[in-house]
Formats: C-alpha cells, sequence, structure tokens
C-alpha cells in the first residue's frame, strides 16, 4: 500500500469524524440582535460552502456543512423575545444592574445562548445569575455561588 494513499484515506476518515455541533436542550430564546446574528452566519456560511464547493475543498466543505446544519437548525428554533417595556421584574432581554455587599455593581443583559458573550456584559438566559435573577424587581435579593446580589436597575433593551 503506498504512503499517498494511506494519508488520503487517514483524511476521509478525519472529515467523516468532524461530528456535528452540539445543540442546546433549551429553548432557543433570541434577541433582535441575536436573531439577525444567526441570520448573518447563515449568509456567510453559505457564501464559504459555494466558495468551499468551487474549490473543490472537501475538508472545508464538510466542516462549513457542519456549521452551516447547526446554525440552520438554531433558525429553525429560534423564538423571538421582546422585554415588555413597562416590566418591573427580569426577564429575557433585559439588562440588570446588581450590586453585592461590598458595593461592587455588575450589568448584565439576558440574551440568547449564541449571544452571550460574558465580557461585554451578556449573559446567557440559562446561566446561573440569569436563572437566579428572573422573576423578581428592583431591591429583591439572587444568590449565585455563595454570593448575595441585589436589583438595582431594570432596563428593557
Amino acid at each position: 500500500m503506498s504512503r499517498a494513499f494511506t494519508r488520503e484515506e487517514d483524511s476521509e476518515n478525519a472529515i467523516a469524524d468532524i461530528g456535528e455541533r452540539p445543540v442546546s436542550e433549551h429553548r432557543n430564546l433570541v434577541t433582535e440582535k441575536g436573531l439577525a446574528l444567526i441570520e448573518a452566519n447563515l449568509v456567510a456560511l453559505r457564501e464559504n460552502l459555494a466558495a468551499a464547493e468551487r474549490e473543490g475543498n472537501r475538508e472545508r466543505i464538510a466542516l462549513v456543512s457542519r456549521d452551516l446544519r447547526y446554525w440552520a437548525s438554531r433558525r429553525e428554533t429560534a423564538e423571538l423575545s421582546i422585554p415588555e417595556a413597562d416590566s418591573d421584574v427580569v426577564r429575557f432581554g433585559m439588562t440588570v444592574t446588581i450590586e453585592n455587599d461590598d458595593g461592587q455593581r455588575k450589568s448584565w443583559k439576558i440574551v440568547g445562548e449564541d449571544e452571550a458573550d460574558p465580557t461585554h456584559g451578556m449573559i446567557s438566559h440559562v446561566s446561573p445569575m440569569a436563572m437566579a435573577l428572573f422573576g423578581k424587581g428592583t431591591g429583591a435579593t439572587a444568590t449565585v455561588n455563595g454570593k448575595e446580589w441585589e436589583i438595582v436597575e431594570l432596563k428593557v433593551g
């Protein structure tokens, strides 16, 4: 058996073993920005797939196709959720400012799983912090990881 044949076979097996991207079992709630993110990913991936097909790059076709299936699934299951402007309790899509006993403040916007980016102040609606805050109003407290936080401000949008 030639070495070239073995390498091609290994490459084919690697492509076959990429697996699917895991899809969360939670509801796929999205903000308007999150829905736009999904749409943008679909557009970019369709363009990438077309380019990979033109090049005949099988590995790239497999990877992009996998990602395209993931984002198409996320688009199909997306549930746009916009909080009511006059809501006085924490809901999906709201920005919540919390404060601990040391006076440390944090603001979190509660968003969908694909949009979450804690470094930019956006947490997933299924995160422990979001779950502890849901349904509570200004002045209420939530305990996460042994720390108590008071809700000091709620904003829609």
